[in-house]
């Protein structure tokens, strides 16, 4: 991920949800509608996951140490799966528990133009949000479907951004329908419908956002592209006589681990050996330049049936 572009992105839906939760705030207040209340904590949870995301990307800056000798990369990753279960959570436990109480205890809206009127601004200033967060996206996208782009985005920040304000925008239809009709009926059950509505979808929002940064914390190898241009590059040097085995994993959006056995003839001095697997390193890095942790094992090549079984990654050199 471009840390410009997801930062940029983030600090638009920062400053949007904090201006709308002011405004929300100050229209329950007047009106006393459970919709606006449930909408202006979705904001507020929305404004604190900007700032955890914005935190997240900082303390992974951090320089690698003798505790951490990979770096803090995943930071990013843990910062991610608080913002996805805890706040988002906490706003759509608190959603269901108003409207519920809602719906125990009804009573009529007051002044509805205001939140009416609040929901209408808060949608131009969500569209404008997202508007940002699918511009910053688009580049890292590419060819991708907006559901393998947020699957597979190996940088949280966009998918979380995006989501969270496809969430805020459908919150706000659901507040809009759950207000007007209220007005037109004069049922305050609507109301606390949409409160449900908008709890339920949070907490959907929730549970998907976890499962993805929970993958990303366990450990993801390199995209099936990024493993094959590796596997090619290794292969190119007609010094190698078999790729044995490959294994990669991110250490942060933006630093792939590679490990790989390789083999060389026996023939070779250890000084070639060496010089040989500086190269590899390098077209390694030229092929895939998020990979810069390197560890590449030299061996020799035995057939499967001496002992030597093939791995789940075992590549013939020249082999598809």
């Amino acid at each position: 991920m471009s840390t410009g572009g997801g930062k940029k992105a983030i600090i638009a839906a920062l400053l949007a949800n904090l201006g709308i939760a002011v405004t929300k705030f100050i229209a329950w207040a007047i009106s006393g509608s459970a919709s606006m209340l449930a909408e202006a904590v979705h904001s507020v949870a929305d404004t604190g996951n900007q700032g955890l995301l914005l935190l997240g990307a900082r303390q992974a800056k951090r320089k690698a140490d003798a505790e951490h000798p990979f770096g803090y990369g995943r930071e990013r990753y843990v910062y991610a799966f608080v913002v996805s279960i805890i706040l988002f959570s906490i706003g759509g436990m608190f959603s269901i528990y108003e409207g519920f109480n809602k719906l125990a205890e009804p009573h009529e809206l007051t002044n509805a133009w205001l939140p009416l009127l609040v929901l209408v601004v808060a949608i131009g200033l969500e569209s404008f949000s997202l508007r940002t967060a699918v511009r910053e996206s688009n580049p890292l996208r590419g060819k991708d479907s907006w559901l393998r782009f947020i699957r597979h985005a190996k940088a949280p920040e966009l998918p979380v951004v995006l989501l969270e304000d496809v969430a805020a925008l459908t919150g706000l239809v659901f507040a809009f329908l759950g207000v007007g009709l209220t007005v037109i009926t004069g049922n305050s059950v609507w109301d606390a419908i949409g409160t449900l509505a908008i709890g339920a979808l949070l907490v959907v929002v929730a549970v998907i956002l976890g499962i993805e940064t929970k993958s990303l914390l366990v450990g993801e190898g390199a995209r099936t592209a990024d493993a094959v241009a590796i596997r090619d590059a290794i292969n190119a040097d007609p010094q190698v006589e078999a790729l044995i085995h490959l294994k990669t994993l991110y250490l942060g959006p933006d630093e792939l681990l590679v490990a790989a056995k390789v083999a060389f003839s026996p023939k070779k001095k250890l000084s070639e050996v060496a010089a040989a697997i500086n190269s590899l390193e390098s077209r390694v890095r030229a092929a895939v330049p998020v990979a810069r942790v390197i560890y590449i094992e030299p061996d020799i090549y035995h057939s499967p049936g001496k002992g030597n079984p093939p791995t789940d990654m075992f590549v013939i050199k020249g082999s598809d």
